[in-house]
């Protein structure tokens, strides 16, 4: 993250040197040296502290190295600009702040950050409202938004630097260690527990290595996995770790978390990834339950959904009418070795059978043209061809072989197709096939937490380039989620009660709707309301217990803040301008 203000740039004792790329000078810095064998010197290793417009130039526009590295520089604080806008947007901030007082946040943070606990509410507040996590940025949202700092003073994007590398990693870990606490550990609840991955666009980052995300581009990724209590539609915990590790390993790192924490009635629903023999025996060993979901056309479950096709697909007595499918359950072990039985839970949906045939139609028509399109030619073909088609050769195995032509597998075709439509449920304990469906489906709201998280958040990437800043931004994110989260819930919990699926009840569309709740201030300087609350601002109001009175009197209260603040400031000038004379 590069700042908005210019420094000078440190002579060339303290190792720096210049490039520049399209027409953009970097600064680099050489934090250390190290020897190197085969060239028998020792090498610099050098990182970027800022940049500047002109080869020749003495100052540039630091980055979070150069305070890393210089943290004896002198950096201005506080915005420039001393004033805040005249019109401020107080809709979204009533509702986060009434959020984090129903979950004591302030209280938590006020004990692990100290005095600047209002900044780092602000910080999860503003990626809540703007969808976006660049510190350069939160000066233009601190301008026109009333804020949790202390005397809501106006920080710098330098300050929101400095501050958010100084937050540590006791600090990280006992936030969750607290929030975990206030959990009643003796209900027993359902955790929905998955993963997703992020982009980390600079910084050499331990966690951050090559991996195997879905969307792979080739560049650095961390993991980064969050526990969901489905009783409660809470956030409980996070991990985050090296890109190179794969979900299917991590997860007894976070099965013990759930322990550390005191979880000991518990359940986890997970996604079919994390299935592995060594996982199911962890969480028998620890008395976990566990729902996990395959499609019927796995090989684990192919031969079992084969054995019950057709007895159950069109009969009313196995329909859930709620999700529009059949189910039946029967018991059966998960491997051959398993000691325990499971609850296979199958289920058959008429919709999603034409919708998964036309994929499989369509992938082998994909498979054939190719094949036909390189009839006589040299040619290495992946295991999957050999599944659908019979493949001729010339000459097979010689070094003139060619590939002549493929002949459609109909038997594995129709196989394949046969079991479109079908999806297995298996539980650890007993659970009808429409309890089983219900706690599945609350996986949904993990899921939505995550693309709640990279699209709403701004958190598809890291913008980080210290470790330190790299756990912050994912602990203000965290915190971020959670009051988000609850949005999410009272917002859907409204639409039950009136029955009334309203497009503006989505967070999105809430925020941008309350943003539009202002106070303005007039020749006297002082704040208030310029016109009511409209029906609809009233309408989301209502899902969080707020009416307009409400929203009125809070007004007035930030604008006593601010007029308190003010006469502080003024009060503070006037004596500091006696002591001078």
């Amino acid at each position: 993250m590069y700042l908005d203000y210019e420094v000078k740039i440190p002579d060339s004792r303290h190792g720096i040197t210049r490039k520049t790329i399209r027409g953009i000078t970097y600064i680099y810095y050489a934090y250390d040296r190290k020897y190197s064998a085969d060239k028998h010197y020792t090498v610099p290793k050098n990182t970027t502290i800022g940049k500047c417009l002109d080869a020749s130039a003495e100052t540039m526009y630091p980055n979070t190295n150069f305070l890393k590295y210089f943290p004896e520089a002198v950096l201005p604080e506080t915005r420039e600009i001393a004033d805040r806008s005249a019109c401020l947007r107080i809709g979204a901030f009533i509702v986060i702040r009434k959020v984090i007082a129903e979950y004591h946040l302030d209280e938590i943070i006020g004990r692990l950050i100290g005095k600047e606990a209002g900044l780092f509410l602000d910080l999860a507040a503003y990626s809540i409202v703007t969808e976006n996590n660049a510190g350069q940025y939160y000066p233009d949202y601190a301008y026109n938004h009333p804020l949790f700092t202390q005397g809501m003073k106006l920080y710098s994007d330098s300050k929101v630097s400095s501050f958010i590398n100084s937050i540590t990693r006791d600090q990280c870990i006992a936030f969750q260690n607290e929030w975990n606490n206030r959990h009643d550990h003796r209900e027993k609840i359902y955790i929905t527990y998955d993963s997703t991955n992020k982009n980390c666009q600079v910084g050499d980052l331990e966690c951050v290595e090559i991996g195997h995300p879905k969307d792979d581009d080739g560049k650095p990724v961390l993991n980064y996995s969050i526990a969901y209590d489905h009783n409660n539609s809470e956030p409980l915990y996070y991990e985050e770790y090296p890109g190179s590790i794969v979900d299917v390993s991590q997860l007894q790192q976070m099965l013990e978390k759930a322990k550390g924490y005191g979880y000991r009635q518990v359940g986890f629903i997970l996604d079919r990834g994390y299935f592995s023999k060594e996982n199911i025996h962890f969480m028998d060993k620890n008395g976990y339950e566990f729902i996990i979901m395959m499609k019927g056309m796995k090989s684990l479950v192919r031969d079992l959904v084969l054995s019950v096709k057709g007895s159950f697909e069109e009969k009313r007595e196995f329909s859930l009418r709620d999700y529009k499918v059949n189910g039946l359950t029967v018991e059966h072990q998960l491997y051959p070795s398993d000691e325990k039985k499971r609850y296979f839970h199958i289920f058959y949906n008429e919709w999603k059978q034409t919708s998964e045939r036309e994929n499989v139609e369509e992938k082998i028509d994909r498979m054939a043209l190719y094949l036909r399109e390189h009839q006589g030619m040299k040619l290495n073909l992946s295991k999957e061809f050999g599944r659908y088609f019979d493949l001729i050769f010339y000459h097979e195995g010689q070094d003139d072989e060619k590939f002549m032509y493929g002949r459609e597998r109909y038997e594995v075709i129709d196989e394949e197709i046969s079991l479109c439509g079908y999806f297995v449920i298996i539980t650890s304990e007993k659970l009808s096939s429409s309890d089983a469906l219900d706690l599945y489906k609350s996986r949904d709201a993990s899921e939505e937490l995550f693309r709640e998280d990279k699209t709403f958040l701004g958190d598809r990437t890291m913008r980080c380039q210290t470790n330190e800043a790299l756990h912050a931004k994912i602990f203000i994110e965290f915190v971020a989620l959670i009051i988000r989260n609850r949005m999410h819930f009272l917002l859907k919990e409204q639409m039950l009660k009136t029955h009334h699926k309203e497009n503006y009840m989505t967070v999105p569309a809430a925020i941008h709707e309350l943003e539009k709740i202002e106070i303005v201030r007039h020749i006297d300087r002082e704040y208030s309301m310029d016109y009511a609350v409209t029906a609809t601002q009233k309408s989301i109001l209502k899902a969080f217990d707020l009416a307009e009175p409400n929203v009125r009197k809070q007004a007035a209260g930030i604008n006593e803040d601010l007029k308190s603040y003010n006469m502080k400031e003024v009060l503070n000038n006037v004596l500091s301008g006696s002591e001078r004379s």
